[in-house]
């Protein structure tokens, strides 16, 4: 795999850790799996091995749903990963492909557009005109990719996926087959293959999932970081990695300012102080840890290339305001007051209510 690619796929940056647990895991694993489901829940989850090797954890939050997550993928049941934006849905999606399969890649991204043809399969329209329907006319789709070969199936966003689209999945996760009546065929699903699809429940203007359909799922609720000290340990690590792949020339942020960042976005969240003593407004925007990421990445940047290479309130302000304000009216309102009765308030943060009034 090249080091100039910017994002390598979970199974090539974590091959190292895969092949270690690879090395000591003799427990019990489901057909066509890489790993036992012991051994992908301590992937996910982080420990270190008897041999003394370090896993590294990917997701920072209960073991106990992970260990759901992945009892529900060794059954015949799909799994659908629900919750608000920015809990990393789609990094424990890609964390389980990878584990289980050894390949994260068979992936169908939902939008309003996607068709039935993109999720079933379609044809090479060339060799169609010409020979008519043949197995070397079709163009299989990930997810027929994934059934043949015993592998996950990735499915981002499935509620932007329009309700007639959506039930295209129902005979395959019902009966594990996917009819070509074209052909007068059909393709089984092989042992080892599942269906791993992300939702959110922020999103506006979204096809809720058929009855018929909810029921071949098995729901997990990934929530928002319980604490604010797991949810800066969250940013720190992840910040620390984005940074190394992207080589920003800063030095990583000083505690302080993610801690700042993280309690900003907690509070502004959750409609309160972190101590409880006040109600606040909360902004449209849904200021997730994955945006509160995004905001320190780039005052790395503009620290690193426009500045000292250290991280400095005025470095984070303007990502801060442009991740609270996404609706110039209603949030500019929500924001000043924050910053006027909260921010202002704090002593120790007066160096950062400067850096957003001069933004301002």
């Amino acid at each position: 795999m090249s080091t100039a690619v910017l994002r390598q796929h979970a199974e090539h940056q974590f091959a190292e850790e895969l092949e270690q647990l690879g090395k000591i895991d003799d427990r019990q694993r489901p057909g066509n799996w890489k790993l036992s489901p012991w051994a992908v829940v301590t992937y996910l989850i982080g420990g270190k091995l008897d041999n003394g090797f370090e896993i590294s954890p990917k997701y920072i939050g209960s073991r106990r749903l992970m260990e759901i997550a992945v009892a529900t993928v060794a059954t015949d049941r799909a799994l659908l990963l629900f919750g608000v934006p920015g809990t990393a849905k789609s990094w424990v999606s890609e964390h389980l492909s990878a584990a289980i399969s050894g390949d994260s890649t068979l992936l169908i991204q939902g939008t309003a557009g996607t068709s039935e043809e993109q999720i079933r399969y379609g044809w090479n329209y060339a060799q169609l005109l010409a020979n008519g329907p043949s197995e070397q006319a079709l163009v299989p789709s990930p997810l027929m990719n994934a059934m043949r070969l015993g592998k996950i199936a990735r499915i981002e966003e499935l509620t932007r996926i329009p309700a007639d689209v959506q039930d295209a999945l129902i005979t395959v996760l019902s009966e594990k087959t996917l009819p070509v009546p074209e052909l007068g065929s059909e393709v089984q699903a092989t042992r080892g293959f599942s269906v791993i699809a992300t939702a959110n429940n922020r999103d506006k203007g979204v096809n809720e999932l058929s009855s018929a359909l909810k029921r071949r799922f098995n729901t997990v609720i990934l929530p928002v970081p319980a604490s604010e000290a797991e949810e800066i340990s969250i940013v720190v690590k992840r910040v620390g990695e984005l940074g190394r792949a992207l080589e920003l020339p800063s030095e990583p942020p000083a505690l302080k300012e993610v801690a700042r960042i993280v309690r900003i976005f907690r509070e502004l969240r959750n409609g309160q102080t972190e101590d409880g003593k006040s109600k606040l407004k909360s902004p449209s925007s849904t200021l997730s840890t994955a945006e509160a990421i995004s905001v320190i990445n780039n005052g790395m940047a503009l620290a690193g290339h426009f500045g000292d290479g250290v991280l400095r309130p005025a470095d984070m302000a303007a990502g801060m305001i442009g991740a609270v304000i996404k609706d110039p009216v209603q949030d500019q309102v929500v924001w000043t007051e924050y910053l006027e009765t909260v921010i202002k308030e704090r002593a120790e943060w007066k160096d950062l209510y400067r850096a957003f009034r001069e933004q301002l």
